[in-house]
């Protein structure tokens, strides 16, 4: 079923990241049992969120274009609602949360289209200037400008940005071996690979801080570690699954790979703000959706401009 629905080498990258899982969960739980000086129940249970996410993925991705981008409209609602139920918002913004809820399927649809155009202007024209509109009419003028912020820059990166990884299936499939699902696969495993390899030289080899106040973990080995790492992997890789050749991939390595770690921090600093671990419960052990897609923010309408200016 499978092999008929997703291109040949996007076929084999799902099933090599699915062996690449299973062998690092069984590599985890070796460790574990051999090596119990150490505690390694943070990596165990990224790994573990990890298969909560790809299986669904990967089962949604076989279907069709149309369930996929339905899918990532559900994730924008849900991000949309964590990070604004995490916020402090006044109580006459209720009306302006659900005209919100209303603008997501809206943007999606624009996406299920093609539509271009209206895609790239729908929220940061048209929404960034009708919301605060509906606030004047409201005549609620205390606290509006850190309101205004707040919606804006909340609706920017859970519906605008992430719908980019939607779009994505809608582009022309310029590598008929890939598809666009290449381009998503593409995207989505060295996102998630930069943090797992920042994660792993850090814990390795780190000793440099680089912002200790928002993430002491952070340092300046695991964010170099993690750079050359993905950036080799992505242009390895980028021939198989995009239209870049090698060495468009190593610059697009670059770019997820920055842009990654600056999603991560920023977020990062969002919670050290409100003074909480987690956005969220919906992923079990690991926190809420804006744990997991923290980096996806700021790299999908990144790499997705990235591949649009010199391929589409």
């Amino acid at each position: 079923m499978f092999s008929v629905k997703i291109p040949q080498n996007s076929f084999y990258a799902m099933a090599g990241i699915l062996l690449f899982l299973s062998s690092a969960t069984l590599f985890v739980l070796l460790i574990k049992k051999f090596n119990k000086s150490k505690d390694h129940s943070e990596l165990f249970l990224r790994i573990r969120s990890w298969w909560f996410i790809l299986i669904p993925l990967f089962v949604v991705l076989s279907i069709n274009d149309t369930v996929f981008i339905i899918t990532f409209c559900i994730m924008s609602l849900f991000a949309f609602k964590e990070f604004i139920g995490i916020m402090p918002t006044r109580k006459k913004d209720r009306l302006i949360r659900y005209l919100v809820y209303l603008s997501i399927p809206i943007q999606y649809y624009w996406v299920s289209i093609g539509w271009y155009g209206m895609f790239i202007i729908f929220i940061p024209i048209y929404i960034f200037l009708f919301l605060p509109a509906v606030m004047v009419l409201l005549g609620e003028t205390k606290g509006f400008i850190k309101s205004v912020g707040n919606f804006h820059w909340v609706v920017m990166l859970t519906v605008f940005s992430i719908s980019h990884v939607a779009y994505l299936i809608k582009l022309p499939e310029k590598n008929p071996d890939a598809g666009s699902i290449g381009l998503i696969l593409y995207l989505l495993l060295l996102t998630e690979f930069n943090d797992v390899s920042q994660f792993i030289w850090g814990k390795c080899f780190g000793k440099h801080k680089i912002v200790p106040k928002v993430s002491p973990n952070k340092t300046w080995e695991g964010f170099l570690g993690g750079l050359i790492t993905i950036t080799l992997i992505a242009g390895f890789i980028a021939p198989y699954l995009t239209p870049m050749n090698r060495l468009y991939g190593f610059y697009a390595g670059i770019v997820i790979s920055v842009s990654g770690f600056i999603g991560d921090t920023v977020i990062s600093s969002v919670k050290r703000d409100l003074n909480i671990k987690d956005s969220g419960s919906i992923i079990p052990g690991h926190g809420g959706i804006l744990d997991r897609i923290d980096s996806l923010l700021y790299t999908s309408p990144l790499f997705f401009h990235f591949m649009h200016y010199f391929y589409y």
